[in-house]
């Protein structure tokens, strides 16, 4: 059960070290916290992180959707204790969020995946490992101890990888793994295209894959063919070799980087992805299945059907199809359609508590936080992601209580309009 005034507390604590001239790592305001991480990040890095699909409709479609539903706070009721906790496939959790498995983290900061890790082990959040991490799974297990932890799968072309993830993953005490649909090829991306920079293409986020034994398996060495290089080319070049274990120079002698960075590319996803390729990953893993990406409501029942644990409502934070429908406008229709037989999950959009009180109103289990994690991370490494966690559990704490809701199970739709 989580502490009473868990909010009052986070205030308390903030206002008390001002006195003492103490200030917070990272903006409590998500507009402050972006802005802020913006001019700490290089403009590459920040354009991946940020950006969407196409005209990034879809960005502002997931944040629309929270702004058309309004609280209606209820009054005389005795909310002295709240209870933020959930149950979540045999796990009580102090709150109900997660951290979204979002890639290549060495962008916002050098200590990446491990920085989060250690974060969201001291809150007790659930970190969900990214297939396109910046650390191994196995470094970021190692400082976690007996906190929860779940693993993102993307489905490779190669069967044997699939089924090497999902065997690491179990192996490093992971409670559950999330496939992703909704990237079996990346979206139009305005914004890395105008600066021609993908950085899996300089071997940064396959740490997944550089660290598993079936995909460098699958290596042959080369070597870097074309013209007359340029500046550019040989800074991308020392990029790529220092991505890869070994060393620098041993890797550019050896064309193992290269060789990575290309089979990366090749197999990483697959466009040929359907529901009759779930029972592979069913007969490999006892672990529950979750399928993040699920829109539609026939998708949902189609899911449920196939033995699918749970289910993840999501527009990969906009990033894959421009004009899409908001995640929070698709949860109500993919809870109907689920009607409790698994839980649904929303991701794309969460920006504060009052938008966790609207997803839970409308039926998710829980939230999967993303881009305000990553900020923090950008701002002040582990001690900041903590920050943004302690801050989201502190605002959703007083806007339930605010609103008259003692417990989870308490916030229901009777608790929003919609304009």
């Amino acid at each position: 059960m989580s502490e009473p005034g868990l909010g009052l507390r986070r205030q308390t604590d903030v206002y008390l070290a001002g006195v003492r001239g103490v200030r917070q790592p990272v903006p409590f305001s998500f507009a402050k916290l972006e802005s802020s991480a913006k001019r700490r990040m290089t403009r590459e890095a920040y354009a991946y992180i940020a950006g969407g699909a196409g005209l990034e409709g879809t960005i502002d479609a997931n944040r629309a959707a929270f702004d058309r539903r309004r609280i209606v706070p209820r009054m005389m009721r005795d909310v002295s204790d709240r209870d933020l906790s959930i149950e979540l496939f045999g796990r009580r959790l102090p709150t109900p969020f997660l951290t979204a498995p979002i890639g290549v983290l060495e962008l916002a900061h050098r200590d990446a995946d491990v920085a989060v890790a250690k974060a969201a082990a001291s809150e007790d959040v659930p970190m969900i490992f990214s297939n396109q991490a910046s650390r191994s799974m196995e470094d970021c297990a190692a400082v976690m101890g007996d906190a929860p932890r779940w693993f993102q799968l993307y489905w490779s072309t190669s069967n044997e990888l699939v089924a090497s993830f999902v065997s690491r993953a179990e192996a490093c005490g992971c409670d559950a793994i999330v496939v992703t649909l909704d990237t079996t090829m990346l979206g139009w991306r305005c914004r890395d295209l105008d600066l021609a920079y993908l950085p899996f293409s300089v071997g940064k986020g396959i740490a997944q894959y550089t660290s598993d034994p079936v995909f460098r398996s699958l290596l042959k060495p080369g070597k870097l063919e074309g013209g007359k290089p340029t500046l550019k080319g040989v800074r991308s070049m020392l990029e790529v070799n220092h991505a890869y274990p070994g060393g620098v120079f041993k890797n550019m002698r050896s064309g193992m980087a290269i060789a990575a960075v290309r089979t990366f590319l090749s197999i990483y996803s697959r466009p040929s992805l359907t529901w009759d390729d779930l029972p592979f990953l069913r007969e490999r893993t006892k672990l529950p299945i979750l399928l993040k990406g699920i829109q539609h409501p026939e998708d949902a029942r189609l899911a449920v059907e196939h033995g699918v644990d749970g289910i993840v409502v999501s527009t990969h934070g906009g990033r894959q199809v421009d004009g899409a429908l908001g995640s929070l406008d698709s949860l109500p229709r993919v809870v109907a359609a689920v009607d409790g037989r698994i839980p649904v999950l929303l991701d794309s959009g969460i920006r504060g508590g009052a938008d966790v009180f609207k997803a839970l109103a409308l039926g998710a289990r829980a939230v999967l936080i993303g881009r305000p994690f990553v900020y923090g991370l950008a701002l002040a490494g582990e001690e900041g992601v903590r920050s943004v966690l302690k801050n989201f559990a502190a605002d959703l704490d007083l806007t339930m209580g605010l609103s008259g809701c003692r417990s989870i199970a308490e916030i229901g739709a009777d608790n929003l309009e919609t304009e």
